[in-house]
């Protein structure tokens, strides 16, 4: 098989990429090689700014690209070699397919605690999702080891399981947010004042056959909402949280005699003993960069495959995008990489441009959403917008925050330096997304504005958009 573009991996950089080339060059055959039955597609994409936008992730049959796009063909198999000197792919099935341009978005895997253990769950794509719902079917007690955001997501989630959640760190969520923030969310995090009615998921579900593809954790990532397609609601009744903070697992026991109190033990470096049902590793992913074919391609610190500004890799025609890639072009004051759903967004469709541009020998610039970081997500049920340095990355101590918090409310976090904005964390409906991204884009002075930047009784957000 010939095709003027490859895109390896049905998740959402993979099809994003494959939907974004099939729209620049409908005349050009697309193959998208996918281990999954299943693919993640962006849908309902809503702008908020210049770079901020929120969208939804659906769970499709491989099929539907298809028939969306004519000039996609999919590929249900795994890459097993890459020849860089023939331009050939050569899959388990031992399909060959010849390629101009190839795109590699086979995403991350979990980092497990502790591998080949039945009770040691790594929560990353849909089947990993699908097996925490059974297990929790006849759980008492987990323990969550992690504070990113699919720790957070869970320890909100799960209902009717007591939960010991297991951070590194002096507050929750310190991935993404401060102690100010966190102690917002502490009320949420003990579970007052919520219902604990089932959810109806809103978006398509489809049930994927396990195969040896997606056990090796090649299968699509989970994507933002993923918990609305699951069920973690156990029963109608309260859990109980513990929260052991600036501690990590020393070692893991399992016990397989009958009068232990729980099948599987953590021992934490604090000293404790936690006894559960199973534990569920959220603690990071590890790029999938483990082509055959492909050891020569430079790689970064955190062992995604090396790209410039293209997205291209040392390897001519061959591109990276989303979690299996490192950025080491020079980066904007105000971007920095992080393994979310919202930059495999972005960095799809700009490999589907850059590979574009240069097979029609187009001269392009580099896309926009570099320029700033901008993330929004939800926890424990407040919708939560990150921009810019929004923890004040890449300046030291050297920055001022002002800070309003209106309990059960809101929480809007400003890091200034000079007066200049450098990044926001906004918390709750408070309207601010488009004021904080044009003041960091613009870098105008604040200076004289002083706390009334955040005067609740001035609309500042109008004066500034």
């Amino acid at each position: 098989m010939e095709a003027t573009f490859v895109v390896i991996g049905g998740g959402i950089c993979g099809v994003s990429c494959a939907e974004s080339i099939a729209f620049l060059a409908p005349e050009e055959k697309v193959v998208l090689i996918t281990a999954s039955s299943i693919i993640k597609a962006v849908t309902n994409v809503m702008s908020i700014g210049k770079t901020l936008t929120q969208f939804d992730v659906e769970e499709r049959s491989s099929d539907t690209l298809s028939n969306l796009y004519p000039s996609i063909t999919i590929i249900n198999d795994v890459v097993k070699k890459v020849d860089t000197s023939k331009k050939t792919i050569t899959t388990e099935k031992e399909q060959v397919i010849i390629y101009k341009k190839l795109c590699i978005c086979t995403g991350a895997r979990p980092k497990l605690i502790q591998d080949n253990n039945s009770r040691v769950i790594g929560l990353r794509d849909t089947e990993s999702a699908e097996n925490l719902t059974i297990k929790l079917k006849n759980a008492k007690k987990v323990v969550i080891v992690g504070n990113g955001g699919i720790a957070t997501e869970l320890v909100h989630e799960i209902k009717g399981v007591d939960v010991v959640w297991v951070i590194k760190d002096r507050h929750i969520s310190a991935t993404f947010i401060d102690p100010g923030a966190a102690e917002f969310f502490q009320e949420r995090l003990l579970n007052k004042d919520l219902d604990y009615q089932e959810k109806t998921a809103n978006r398509p579900k489809w049930t994927v056959k396990t195969e040896k593809s997606t056990q090796n954790g090649f299968g699509p990532s989970l994507g933002p909402h993923w918990h609305n397609q699951i069920n973690l609601i156990k029963e109608n009744v309260l859990k109980r949280v513990e929260v052991e903070y600036e501690c990590e697992v020393l070692q893991i026991i399992n016990r397989t005699d009958s009068t232990d109190d729980w099948p599987i033990y953590v021992e934490l470096t604090n000293g404790k003993k936690v006894g559960a049902d199973f534990i569920i590793s959220a603690t990071g992913v590890i790029p999938n960069s483990n082509i055959l074919g492909l050891e020569h391609l430079k790689k970064g610190k955190d062992s995604g495959y090396s790209v410039d500004w293209k997205l291209e890799t040392m390897e001519k025609d061959i591109f990276a995008a989303g979690d299996v890639c490192s950025a080491e072009w020079d980066i904007a004051k105000h971007w920095f990489q992080m393994r979310l759903w919202t930059q495999a967004h972005q960095m799809g469709r700009y490999a589907a441009k850059s590979m574009v541009s240069t097979l029609k020998e187009e001269d392009f610039y580099q896309d926009f959403c570099f320029e700033l970081f901008t993330h929004v997500t939800k926890f424990f049920g407040y919708k939560v917008v990150l921009i810019g340095l929004y923890n004040g990355q890449k300046l030291g101590n050297s920055y001022d925050i002002l800070l309003r918090v209106t309990q059960r409310h809101e929480y809007v976090k400003l890091i200034l330096v000079d007066g200049k904005m450098q990044g926001a964390v906004l918390i709750g409906e408070t309207d601010l997304e488009e004021m904080c991204e044009n003041l960091i884009l613009n870098q105008l002075d604040l200076s004289p504005y002083g706390e009334d930047l955040l005067n609740p009784d001035i609309d500042i957000e109008d004066y500034f958009d």
